[in-house]
């Protein structure tokens, strides 16, 4: 009889390991396993042919993590068993809050109700468990105090369950090709993940900390190194393109359609087989000399957390493919660090109100080049950004907002300023010639020549690899995921995904668009596993006679 183990399901790498070893003894056993031996197989990934699947599931990981930016980070980092207490000496400002975590001090966080915990918070995220992780790491932050985190971590290497982060890059994500000279709209130790200090780190690195905001530059070096400091690298993989992720079995109803002909024990070994590999992935990994060598993995959980930036929203207008016409704040920034615009005459048409927009108008302003500022809004529309933040922590932001409420277009204008805007205006048509056609609110029209276009409009994650795109998975099922109108719909404490089981979801993916709020994810789905590894662990011990080996 094989050995049943609550952290991993390589039970054909254990067939024939029948010594009476108690619960942890099997534990370290399989993390001195994966820890060592798996890396060292599959040093650069566990590969098999792309045309052929593995007999058995012994390649079957219990958790693959789709993205490795700060979502897929933090999530490794619990995974590899760091737990959250509460600190000995802590009292948190919420006394009701602080009467539950003391009910349980001896416990981790992990280990607690977290329905129970979350209930009455209010904050900035529409996911309670998210609300409860922010408010024990920056206690009334939202009321402006800088009041220490209440938690302290603690590794405790049995509680590893294995499992792997797939990534198109280094560790850290889209921060490695965000603009670099911009900063950050949240604080640094808003930034940062559990166990470092973001502070601590950036004092070594530079000397005089002028602001509290960071550049995203620093940001993604500080999750690179994170990744190293905490001993998370074995879990990492980069340069990985994901082409597929697919179940291999379903339920009940799904089976039965197709099993006319086949006999009930020839069925049942059949489930049985597959039931430990419940997801298909499969890709390629990009070598250092550019080939491409493709790799399949079966997992039983997957997470994504692959962030909202892989795709640019579209206006989805004549001659928007034109080369002059850019939809990232990356194309924008290299085509003014190669000199295409500087000294041009005709201004660049920036298209948006958000806070990228309001970079790219920055970045054109600093680098003298006029501009045109586009945006469906009005100035007074109480929903923009800039009305949300505080003037004295983002002059810069609350600049470009004094700019379109007062420098905005009207007939006697004189055409080309340094910026000028367009409230209550939308593009029609982009030319050869370079002219754009813009249309107001009460449907006059007017043609303007420029030397670029920014379109700014916002982003959507691409998830090509799975079923419909991912369009089922979220609240509106026609439409696709984005981080604020239709994000993935999720168990609010779980983060598994309801339309799909053992597919979870975190961080933009599911409305939580910043650093501070997406760790709740991880906690949620690490608190998920852990609570279903027990129930599993619990069953096998009754079938078994209470030894722990079925």
């Amino acid at each position: 009889m094989p050995v049943w183990c609550c952290r991993c399901s390589l039970v054909g790498h254990f067939r024939n390991y029948n010594n009476p070893e108690t619960e942890g003894q099997i534990l370290n056993s399989l993390v001195q396993y994966f820890g060592d031996s798996f890396s060292r197989k599959v040093k650069a990934m566990p590969l098999v042919e792309e045309t052929s699947l593995p007999e058995d599931s012994s390649l079957t990981l219990p958790v693959v993590i789709v993205g490795n930016g700060p979502s897929g980070i933090c999530l490794s980092y619990m995974l590899s068993g760091y737990r959250p207490y509460l600190s000995p000496e802590a009292v948190h400002p919420n006394p009701i809050l602080h009467s539950k975590l003391e009910e349980a001090r001896h416990l981790s966080i992990i280990d607690q109700d977290l329905e129970y915990l979350s209930e009455g918070l209010e904050g900035r995220s529409s996911n309670p468990v998210a609300i409860l992780l922010d408010t024990l790491l920056h206690p009334d932050a939202d009321f402006g105090y800088d009041y220490p985190s209440v938690l302290h971590w603690k590794l405790e290497q049995h509680h590893y369950i294995p499992h792997l982060v797939l990534g198109k890059g280094p560790p850290g994500g889209a921060w490695h090709h965000m603009e670099g000279s911009m900063l950050t709209i949240s604080f640094g130790n808003w930034m940062e993940l559990p166990g470092l200090k973001f502070k601590d780190w950036v004092a070594t690195k530079r000397r005089n900390i002028k602001s509290d905001r960071v550049t995203p530059e620093e940001i993604a070096r500080y999750y690179k190194h994170y990744v190293k400091v905490m001993g998370l690298q074995k879990n990492f993989r980069e340069n990985t393109c994901i082409t597929s992720i697919s179940r291999l079995y379903r339920d009940q109803e799904d089976d039965d359609q197709d099993s006319d002909d086949i006999s009930t024990p020839q069925l049942q070994m059949e489930k049985a087989k597959f039931i430990k590999r419940n997801w298909e992935i499969r890709g390629y990994q990009r070598t250092a000399d550019g080939s491409h060598v493709p790799f399949c993995l079966f997992a039983e959980n997957v997470a994504l957390a692959t962030g909202t930036l892989d795709s640019p929203t579209y206006l989805k207008v004549e001659g928007e493919d034109f080369p002059f016409v850019f939809h990232s704040m990356p194309e924008f920034g290299a085509a003014i660090s190669k000199g295409k615009l500087h000294g041009k005459v005709d201004p660049v048409l920036i298209v948006g109100s958000g806070l990228t927009a309001a970079d790219a108008v920055l970045c054109a302003y600093n680098n003298n080049i006029p501009i045109i500022h586009v945006f469906r809004k009005r100035v007074t529309d109480p929903s923009l950004i800039f009305k949300q933040l505080p003037k004295k922590l983002y002059p810069e932001y609350h600049k470009v907002y004094h700019m379109m409420c007062t420098q905005s277009y009207s007939i006697d204008s004189k055409l080309p300023s340094a910026y000028t805007s367009f409230p209550e205006h939308h593009v029609l048509s982009f030319k050869t010639d370079m002219k754009c056609v813009l249309q107001s609110v009460s449907g006059l029209k007017k043609i303007l020549k420029l030397s670029a276009a920014v379109v700014l409009i916002g982003s959507y994650p691409n998830l090509s690899f799975l079923k419909e795109q991912g369009y089922d998975l979220g609240h509106n099922s026609n439409q696709p995921i984005t981080c604020k109108g239709n994000p993935v719909e999720i168990d609010p404490y779980t983060y598994e995904c309801t339309k799909e089981a053992n597919l979870f979801a975190l961080g933009p993916l599911v409305g939580d668009n910043f650093v501070r709020f997406l760790k709740g994810g991880a906690l949620g789905v690490t608190r998920c596993l852990v609570t279903r590894q027990k129930r599993k662990q619990h069953l096998i011990v009754e079938r078994g006679g209470g030894d722990g080996v079925a």
